[in-house]
């Protein structure tokens, strides 16, 4: 047989047991080395199944063709055998790497998610005001003109209702330019006095965006009405909502100021939280930084309530969370609070 002897009627026989032969060696390979060891021997240039096919040529014209189909089937199934066995070679090896575990690469850490930096600002001032006797409710971000300017005593040629200054939908409903518009609803909602109310949410003016300014923006609005309350009730609120947001040295400054639906009305600054009041860059050198607007409700307002201003006085308040946000972490472009930047916002 290594010889390459002619192979005569002896063809089906020798075949026979080349086969078996082939088929009991591959089918105990155990890897690609010993595989393609196995395809030398009996299928490289020098394999027996090659050096038996080039014997064909010395056996009878007769027995040729015959010999040389079997030898080419014999050659088939070998390629066959280990065609199968490579396959699942190959399968077993990667299935085998997926599962591996490699104990000299370093552990993956999977980061736990947090509040955003607004949204938390926006839940401690929600839960201190709470705590202060106040309910808080959601209303809604698109509003009809009569809540968003009407019933705050905004009159039609007031400036912020044109459409330089408001976002109008199709069908005449305003995108609500601050969270005050749900002053008239919670009067409405809560009556009869004593009324503590307060809501949060994203309100909407056309700005030019730049480092202060967004179009959207975010807002927490407080209302208190009940017989004899006065502008120390509103003094006091905002002193303890500032204290217990910026801590026990923090100082209000108190400013004369003009708002449709407040009168009076007072701009709130508080003492600058880098500086102490000393005066900063962020300040602007003056120690204080301008938070808040608040008032006592106007007869209008609280009309438009459906209570009567010669029984009933309230005040209110309207802080931007944004601008509380920045002063709390010492942010200095309020963009950086939309852009979702996971290296900025995982360090609050």
């Amino acid at each position: 047989m290594e010889n390459s002897v002619p192979i005569a009627y002896e063809t089906d026989v020798i075949l026979r047991e080349l086969l078996e032969e082939a088929r009991t060696e591959i089918l105990s390979a155990t890897n690609a080395e010993e595989l393609d060891q196995l395809r030398t021997k009996f299928l490289g240039r020098n394999g027996r199944i090659t050096r038996l096919a080039r014997s064909v040529g010395e056996l009878p014209v007769e027995q040729r063709r015959q010999s040389g189909q079997a030898i080419n089937q014999a050659k088939a199934e070998v390629e066959r055998l280990i065609e199968d066995l490579a396959n699942k070679l190959e399968a077993a090896a990667t299935t085998s790497s997926e599962h591996k575990i490699d104990v000299t690469l370093p552990g993956i850490r999977n980061q736990a998610g947090h509040l955003h930096p607004l949204t938390d600002t926006m839940e401690q001032m929600k839960e201190i005001l709470i705590g202060l006797g106040f309910v808080y409710d959601d209303y809604p971000e698109v509003e009809t003109e009569y809540f968003n300017f009407d019933s705050l005593n905004t009159p039609k040629w007031h400036p912020a209702r044109d459409l330089h200054d408001t976002f109008y939908t199709s069908d005449g409903l305003v995108l609500r330019t601050h969270t005050s518009a749900y002053q008239t609803r919670a009067m409405r909602k809560y009556a009869p006095p004593p009324i503590k109310a307060i809501t949060s949410g994203r309100c909407y003016r056309n700005d030019d965006i730049d480092a202060s300014h967004l179009p959207v923006f975010h807002q927490l609005d407080g209302i208190a009405v009940d017989r004899n309350i006065s502008f120390a009730d509103l003094k006091w609120t905002l002193y303890e909502l500032m204290r217990l947001m910026f801590g026990e040295e923090t100082k209000l400054r108190f400013r004369p100021s003009y708002f449709p639906f407040t009168t009076p009305s007072a701009e709130v600054d508080v003492s600058c939280i880098i500086c102490k009041g000393k005066g900063c860059s962020l300040c602007s050198n003056t120690g204080w930084l301008e938070v808040l607007g608040s008032g006592m409700i106007r007869p209008e307002v609280l009309r438009a309530g459906d209570l009567d201003p010669a029984v009933y006085q309230g005040y209110a308040f309207g802080i931007g969370v944004d601008r509380i946000t920045m002063l709390r972490y010492q942010i200095d472009d309020i963009r950086r609070l939309i852009t979702n930047e996971e290296s900025f916002l995982r360090q609050f």
